[in-house]
Order: C-alpha cells, then sequence, then structure tokens
C-alpha cells in the first residue's frame, strides 16, 4: 500500500461543542467527526446515534447530564455503521430503534463494516475493548413509527435511501426539528461508500419539504434557522452530484476506477477539499459512485482487505 488513508494519520482530539437546536433538543458535534442527538422528554430522554464506542458515548453522556438528570430510556439509530453504533452500551437504554432495512445490514455485514472501519479510524476506536459485540436493535420499522416521550411526539421515518438504504430520520414536530444521520452533511464530506447516488437527491427533497426551522446532521456544525438548513441541503446535494456526475461519465466510456478518480477529484478538489474528512471519504465515494455507474444498485461489502485492495489501485 503506497500510503494510509488519510484518517489513518488523524489522531488529534476533536473539541465537542453541545448546542440547542430547540427546546429540550440538542446536537452533540466534534468538528466533522460523528455528531449525536438529545432529544428530552417530560420523563425521559432519547439520543439518537451512539458513537463508536462506550468511550466516545460516555462524552455525549457527560453533555446530557449537563441539561437534564432524566433516565436515558431510548436509543435511535439512523443507520448501521459502526462508528455510529457500537458506543450503544454505554446508554443503557431499553429500546433500541433501527429501520428493519438496518438491523438487516447488521447482520449482512455489520460485522465488515466493523473490522473495515477500524481499521480506517484508529481514533474512533480508541477503547474498543468495552465494544461488548454487534449493536441489535429491539425494535424495528419500515416507513414510520412514532415515540412518545410524554407528552413529546417523535416521528422516526424513512425517507428514501441516500448515505445508506435502510436512513432513518427523527422529526420532532413541537419545535419543527429533524435529525437526519449523514444524509445531511455540514461543510464535512458526505461518505458515500454505501449510498445511493440515483435516490439521494430525492431523499433531500422529501426532508425540504418539511420546511425544518433546525436539523442536527450527521457531522458538522448544527443547523439553527431556515438560511443554514437550506444551504446544507443545496451543498449536500452538490457534493453528491459532483461525485457521481464524473465517475459515471467514465464508467459511460468504459473508463477505470483510476480514471474515475482522476475525474471525481478535478470536479470536487476545488469545491470540497478543505471540508472534514473529505481526503477519507473520496476512495470510497469514488469507488461506489463508479460500481453504481455501472448498474451495481446494491453497494459491495466493504472488508478491511477490499479497502486496501481498492486503495492499491487508486495509487496505481
Amino acid at each position: 500500500m503506497a500510503k494510509a488513508f488519510a484518517s489513518q494519520g488523524d489522531m488529534s482530539e476533536k473539541t465537542i461543542s453541545f448546542t440547542e437546536v430547540g427546546d429540550g433538543l440538542w446536537a452533540f458535534t466534534a468538528e466533522g467527526d460523528p455528531n449525536s442527538g438529545v432529544i428530552i422528554g417530560d420523563d425521559s430522554v432519547m439520543i439518537v446515534e451512539a458513537q463508536a464506542t462506550p468511550r466516545l458515548a460516555a462524552k455525549v453522556i457527560e453533555k446530557v447530564r449537563e441539561v437534564t438528570d432524566k433516565p436515558i430510556s431510548h436509543l435511535v439509530l439512523t443507520h448501521y455503521h459502526a462508528v455510529r453504533v457500537l458506543g450503544a452500551s454505554a446508554y443503557g437504554a431499553d429500546q433500541i430503534i433501527m429501520s428493519d432495512t438496518a438491523r438487516a445490514m447488521v447482520a449482512e455485514r455489520g460485522q465488515e463494516d466493523w473490522d473495515s472501519e477500524f481499521q480506517r479510524f484508529p481514533r474512533l476506536f480508541e477503547g474498543h475493548e468495552s465494544i461488548p459485540g454487534l449493536t441489535w436493535p429491539t425494535t424495528t420499522f419500515h416507513d414510520r413509527m412514532t415515540v412518545y416521550l410524554g407528552n413529546r411526539r417523535v416521528d422516526l421515518m424513512h425517507l428514501g435511501r441516500a448515505h445508506t438504504a435502510g436512513d432513518i430520520v427523527i422529526h420532532v414536530p413541537d419545535q419543527n426539528v429533524m435529525f437526519t444521520g449523514d444524509i445531511v452533511e455540514y461543510h464535512s464530506a458526505c461518505y458515500c461508500g454505501d449510498g445511493h447516488f440515483g435516490d439521494w437527491g430525492t431523499t433531500l427533497d422529501n426532508i425540504a419539504a418539511f420546511d425544518v426551522d433546525a436539523i442536527a446532521p450527521g457531522r458538522g456544525d448544527a443547523l439553527v434557522g431556515k438560511e443554514m438548513v437550506n444551504a446544507a441541503l443545496v451543498n449536500t446535494r452538490d457534493f453528491v452530484d459532483s461525485t457521481y456526475r464524473p465517475a459515471a461519465k467514465v464508467a459511460a466510456r468504459g473508463g477505470s476506477l483510476k480514471d474515475a478518480w482522476d475525474a471525481v477529484r478535478a470536479e470536487c478538489d476545488p469545491k470540497f477539499a478543505d471540508y472534514a474528512i473529505y481526503e477519507h471519504c473520496l476512495p470510497f465515494n469514488v469507488s461506489r459512485a463508479y460500481d453504481e455507474a455501472r448498474g451495481i444498485d446494491t453497494p459491495r461489502i466493504w472488508t478491511d482487505k477490499r479497502d486496501i485492495e481498492m486503495w492499491e489501485q487508486l495509487q496505481g
């Protein structure tokens, strides 16, 4: 392997922010690391996204305890990726909720994803010895379900494929605030290695139709106010389209993965090179865009071995 993945050299601690995005609603962010969300109900708390390890989950819990002493009753996971789910045991939540598609993906590729992400992102998996195993939901749903935290209504919805096939969003109607997982990012690269480029824009349209007042995105700063929300939706769409379009042109003329890599870099580097985790995401994004453009609808499973083979091909 010519050189390490960009993320393997990223070992610096990130500055944590804890931002109120609505009454009793908070976004835990950390300079492009995976975000978590907090929804405080009448008697208990719902957490959105578990973090990669119990060690990182403890940082979320520490912030929660600064604003409420209510017990954590629910943990909602927007998709199956290891950096989002493997810290689940720290919360002690009675209910762990995913879409049924996300649960199926844990069964199909959860261990492979864990092994792959562990290799790619060593900093996020510090303290990994405390992870008890794969995270499985206690409850799943197909299109939509509602949870009541006392009188506070929380709607969980699958609005379409995007970052993965099983993505969900969480909407709190009384504040018109949404937690989108990695469907929406803010000044952080979208990871598209397990994504669906052809569907992502429609899913963003479905989010935009809610006309929300704030979004806690998957990575990057909390989005407070419609202007910031709309800017992030536009920017996310541009990132996804700018990745897929040049890769699809290369695939259409029978070009190689390396050709697609060069074409995507030419399109995306001028606009997005300073985004968090851009260099980390790029090889996986190009590989998936190239596959989808060649008619591979279901993303191929990433493994620690496939990661290295792909990276060596791009360096060649």
